[in-house]
């Protein structure tokens, strides 16, 4: 489960790509929150390594940079491969893996840029900390409108948080991300597959009105859910829903990972009852 960060205005770096930026030379602050070990060239780090100064799996990092490719790119993360990669390793990694044949290297300004990024390291947490209380570059009034503008985001993610438990982990924190990104007015930077899918979004693409809707989503939800149990031999995640009288009910937390069950769901049970949202016209 990542952890939702919960400091007064942290989501500002977390999730503002243009306050990052703003930040993303402060490297000094990798060494003054921890001391950080670099490969024997003394300028880069390896996957592992970057792991381990955040206290995290490899698997995290690999995440990060899944999701967040471009920016880090853009702040010193390299593949290397063929020559530049044999030369490397020959000097920096003399027990590495025989087989592997390229490797991901990190300079300062992208282990810092992990930091920014990564939600569920108490390092990187108190990284973002530093940042907060140190950094000169942004004006006080932008950094207080910024601040101001995720105050709500952090608000509602702090409600979903007590969920913890009976809300899937990977939602929470995605919808946290789409929440924060909103409220800051920039586009969120995750996985696409990762994307909330709603069961009412996806019938009102196949062409089902309001009063439709209505009426399907209830046993469509629970169709997909068990095709998926069939398929997966557990039921999906859950959510919170909010509903419209106010009160809140927990129901399944789809993501765009889950559109071949809805499509599946859709073939089986409500293709043939709705042909002319297929586009195959009026019945004559």
């Amino acid at each position: 489960m990542a952890m939702v960060p919960d400091q007064s205005g942290e989501l500002v770096l977390t999730e503002s790509r243009t306050m990052r930026a703003q930040t993303a030379d402060r490297v000094d602050v990798l060494d003054k929150v921890k001391a950080l070990a670099l490969l024997p060239d003394g300028v880069h780090a390896d996957i592992p390594t970057v792991a381990t100064y955040y206290e995290v799996d490899v698997d995290a990092i690999e995440s990060i940079i899944r999701r967040n490719r471009d920016e880090l790119t853009e702040n010193g993360v390299r593949v290397l491969r063929g020559e530049e990669y044999r030369a490397f390793v020959s000097v920096n990694l003399t027990d590495a893996n025989p087989k592997a044949r390229s490797l991901t290297v990190f300079s300062r300004r992208a282990i810092l840029n992990v930091g920014q990024l990564l939600t569920e390291s108490a390092v990187a947490q108190r990284v973002r900390t530093y940042l907060l209380e140190v950094e000169e570059k942004a004006t006080p009034a932008l950094r207080s409108g910024a601040v101001e503008a995720v105050e709500l985001a952090e608000a509602r993610m702090r409600v979903l948080k007590v969920a913890e438990g009976i809300v899937d982990g990977a939602w929470l924190e995605t919808k946290a991300r789409l929440v924060a990104a909103k409220a800051l007015g920039e586009e969120p930077e995750i996985d696409p597959l990762d994307v909330p899918l709603y069961v009412p979004d996806f019938l009102k693409s196949k062409g089902l009105k309001r009063r439709e809707i209505e009426s399907v989503q209830s046993w469509f939800g629970r169709r997909a859910a068990s095709l998926y149990e069939a398929e997966h031999g557990e039921k999906p995640g859950k959510r919170q829903a909010d509903l419209p009288n106010g009160s809140v009910r927990k129901t399944y937390a789809w993501t765009e990972r889950h559109r071949p069950v809805f499509e599946d769901t859709w073939n089986r049970y409500y293709a043939a009852q709705f042909p002319t949202q297929l586009g195959f016209g009026e019945a004559s």
